[in-house]
């Protein structure tokens, strides 16, 4: 339930509207977002939360990007045609062909996905149709551009071929009857003949209309040119207007012939274009929630507001072309404190708080995706009851306090555990003192109902009843007094002073009239307002200290981790060090043993000859030098060990050493480069802990701790690198000049090839910086030459296309001309 009947106008949700429309590529998604309504069950609520989350993810994180571009609404059209006798035309079935073919790419591409991961949007597939033969049966009778084929069917093939025929034979006399007059001086040079109402003509001049046997069409709107049909082409061009009726009728029949295959299945089309407008409408939303750095936050079946970092999305936007930035705002409402009480100094930031609150729990329950902080949590609310502005009227005898009254009896008659009041100035209208008491006695009323709200007031008696009521808390909108300015920051926990007389002051009112409005209302109304500010600053200064000592733990807990993970690794390395040397050790004694009992078995063999015996002995000494604790391959087992052992109790010293060399081995004149990069640089000149360094004709103030000193070779080698490369591009660009051609001729070739070609062509003409080019493509159908031209349309540095002199070419070849 809502209040009043403007609820979306009074907290601006039709703003949301027009901006999620915008987004929308087709009627289709429109009309989706014209449907949205609030919704206070949880199951809905949490499924279009959960589908707008999913299309989220998959804009943002997917790689390959959703199919997107062609949702055509054919609704109109398919509702037309279900009368028998009336036909889809030649763009309705290109629009249908184009809507079912984005049906079919986009359920290939849910369904390709992990349903999983995607559960809800695979909800969405289920059911939808494809219509391969439909698109096959339209793919047979329209070309990509949406035309009827000559193929489409026999008989039209025939027409087209009998046209074709016709076309040539008038094109033929015409131009040898063109010639001729043009000869005999009845016609300029360089005139050409053109249409007039269907029909093949000759402009001539009226001085000589009477040299060339015709009928005459028309003429020209200046009088000085008539337009003549030949006799000897006029049965031709009678049998041409035939061919063309003919050519009519055949498309009307193929035409209808289709329309008829499609209306069985026009109600399975009419589903699949709900779902083409599902998707479009998602993705709108999808689009907003990235605008506005929106998310998903975790919903519970309850009445409850537990946010962090909330921003009104409009103001968001706004202030984010400003190149401002926006306020976020905390909130807590649940059952302990179901009313929050919102005191402040005017344009503090009330009004927007409460704003923020009601727009975008309205958007939650509408099932858009809010900015908030990925730790809130939030709730659903069965009932939004919002006063907000002035709701004067004349014409229902109705003043501002008397619609405030009015919207109150409505609250307390209707609220109730699972409401949510958002009253604005609360009280205001009428005298004060009144005022106040029916506003705390209303208040009362509304905490019976164990009704939800956030309310703003400037009452003090709201103040001190807030304070000892259950369930209702006191917040206040802080303010900096040295400064004079709002901080826009809710503090819940204390009321907030209303800062009159600091306000007062900054506008400039005079100094003895503000302390004359003192002294009347009293030191001790004066007292307890700056106690509230006290307390507000105090309390500010506290949560800063609150928020800086909780930066340094997380920082302290960050450095922690990495060096546990340092040593950990550490640890591991000698491990497997020891491991291996000790396997290696095992495998040397081994081998020592062996080598002992065959030197053993040779001189006994030998029956102690002097020669073998101490041959025996020095192969044994040659065996124990290779395995003793000096030779390399040991010796280079245990110097690993001994490194790694070394290196654990330094691991942070080394770090830090790495990370800030000592200062005194960089100088003025210093070669050097930063840390992690190839640029380098000499210092100019140094200063503590900086250093003016110059990195070509740039010069950069840099801290010490970045920057690394390199030696005259390394410089060398940089540079060789560098002029090794500007090298080779220089040759390439030199050779391409010498082996470019100006011309290009893709006659014969396939469209896409083609056009491959030519931006290739394009490419090369750019660089190696020709003033113009020229593309052969022949005339043909003009498909091709279509399609270039297209292409060319979109590059920055062509200057102008046209085609060529007719004696070299014409139409069938492309000038270009480069700026």
């Amino acid at each position: 339930m809502l209040y009043p009947i403007h609820f979306e106008q009074k907290i601006a949700f039709t703003t949301i509207r027009q901006l999620l429309k915008n987004k929308c590529m087709s009627t289709l998604g429109v009309e989706k977002v014209d449907e949205i309504a609030f919704s206070s069950n949880y199951a809905d609520v949490m499924r279009l939360l959960c589908q707008t989350d999913e299309m989220l993810r998959v804009l943002t994180v997917e790689s390959d990007e959703l199919p997107i571009g062609d949702f055509y609404d054919v609704r109109p059209a398919l509702s037309r045609v279900r009368i028998e006798g009336l036909f889809l035309d030649e763009l309705e079935v290109f629009d249908l062909r184009r809507a079912l073919e984005a049906v079919r790419l986009l359920v290939a591409f849910l369904t390709k996905h992990d349903a999983e991961v995607y559960p809800h949007l695979h909800d969405l597939v289920i059911g939808v149709t494809t219509f391969p033969l439909v698109i096959q049966r339209i793919d047979s009778i329209l070309n990509k551009f949406g035309k009827i084929k000559d193929n489409a069917s026999a008989e039209l093939a025939r027409i087209r071929k009998d046209i074709f025929q016709v076309q040539s034979s008038i094109s033929r006399t015409l131009n040898s009857i063109l010639r001729q007059a043009q000869a005999d001086g009845y016609v300029d040079k360089d005139v050409s003949p053109t249409m007039r109402e269907g029909r093949l003509v000759i402009p001539v001049s009226p001085a000589f209309k009477r040299k060339v046997n015709g009928i005459v069409h028309d003429e020209s709107a200046t009088g000085k040119t008539v337009f003549i049909e030949p006799t000897q082409v006029v049965e031709a061009n009678n049998r041409l207007r035939e061919l063309e009726g003919e050519e009519r009728r055949e498309i009307i029949r193929i035409l209808v012939e289709f329309t008829n295959f499609v209306r069985p299945h026009s109600e399975e089309i009419f589903a699949s274009q709900y779902f083409l407008g599902w998707i479009d409408f998602l993705r709108a939303k999808a689009l907003f929630a990235i605008e506005i750095k929106a998310i998903k936050p975790r919903v519970d079946d309850m009445c409850q507001l537990e946010w962090a970092k909330a921003v009104h999305p409009i103001l968001f936007l706004s202030l984010k072309k400003q190149g401002k930035e926006i306020v976020p705002l905390d909130i807590v409402l649940n059952e302990k404190q179901r009313i929050l009480l919102i005191s402040g100094p005017n344009a503090g930031g009330k009004s927007v708080c409460l704003k923020t609150v009601v727009l975008l729990q309205y958007m939650m329950q509408c099932g858009l995706l809010v900015p908030l902080h990925d730790s809130s949590r939030a709730g659903i609310f069965e009932r939004l009851f919002i006063d907000i502005g002035d709701e004067q009227s004349i014409e229902n005898d109705l003043s501002t306090y008397s619609s405030h009254l009015t919207n109150m009896k409505y609250f307390i008659k209707n609220s109730n555990p699972k409401t949510l009041l958002l009253i604005d100035e609360f009280g205001t209208g009428t005298e004060p003192m009144i005022g106040g008491a029916i506003a705390e006695a209303t208040l009362e009323r509304f905490n019976r109902n164990f009704a939800f709200g956030v309310i703003t007031t400037h009452y003090t008696n709201l103040k001190h009843f807030a304070e000892d009521a259950v369930g209702i808390v006191n917040g206040a909108m802080l303010y900096d007094r040295q400064h004079l300015q709002p901080l826009f920051q809710l503090s819940i926990g204390n009321p907030g002073s209303s800062f009159a007389i600091e306000i007062a002051r900054k506008i400039g009112l005079p100094e003895d009239l503000i302390a004359e409005a003192a002294e009347k209302v009293g030191a001790e109304h004066l007292d307890y307002d700056k106690h509230l500010q006290d307390i507000v600053r105090d309390k500010r200064y506290w949560e800063n200290k609150r928020q800086q000592i909780r930066q340094k733990e997380k920082k302290l807990e960050e450095t922690l981790e990495k060096y546990e993970a340092e040593l950990a690794d550490i640890n591991r390395q000698r491990k497997e060090i020891t491991s291996q040397a000790k396997t290696e050790a095992k495998n040397l004694l081994s081998d020592a043993n062996a080598k002992i009992e065959n030197t053993i078995r040779q001189i006994k063999e030998a029956d102690a000859e002097k020669v073998k015996t101490q041959a025996a002995r020095k192969e044994l000494e040659d065996f124990k030098q290779k395995i003793s604790p000096t030779s390399p391959e040991v010796g280079k087992k245990i110097i690993q060990v001994k490194k790694v052992n070394a290196e654990i109790p330094k691991v942070r010293n080394t770090e830090h050493e790495t990370r800030n060399p000592k200062p005194e081995t960089l100088f003025v004149g210093s070669n050097v480069r930063l840390i992690g990069q190839t640029a380098t640089g000499v210092i100019l000149e140094m200063q503590d802990k900086q250093a003016v360094v110059a990195f070509g004709n740039l010069k950069s103030t840099v801290k010490l701790a970045k920057l690394e000193p390199i030696s005259k070779n390394q410089l060398k080698k940089e540079a060789q690198k560098y002029d090794s490369l500007r090298s080779t591009s220089t040759d390439e660009v030199r050779q391409r000049k010498l082996s470019f051609s100006s011309e290009i001729d893709v006659r014969g070739m396939r469209g896409d090839e083609a056009l491959q070609a030519v931006m290739y062509f394009i490419d090369d003409a750019i660089m190696v910086g020709v003033s113009g080019v020229r593309i052969l493509h022949g005339t043909g159908t003009g498909a091709l030459r279509q399609m270039i031209r297209q292409y060319l349309a979109t590059i920055n540095g062509v200057n102008k296309f046209r085609d060529e002199h007719i004696q070299f070419g014409g139409a069938g070849i492309t000038i270009v001309e480069f700026d």
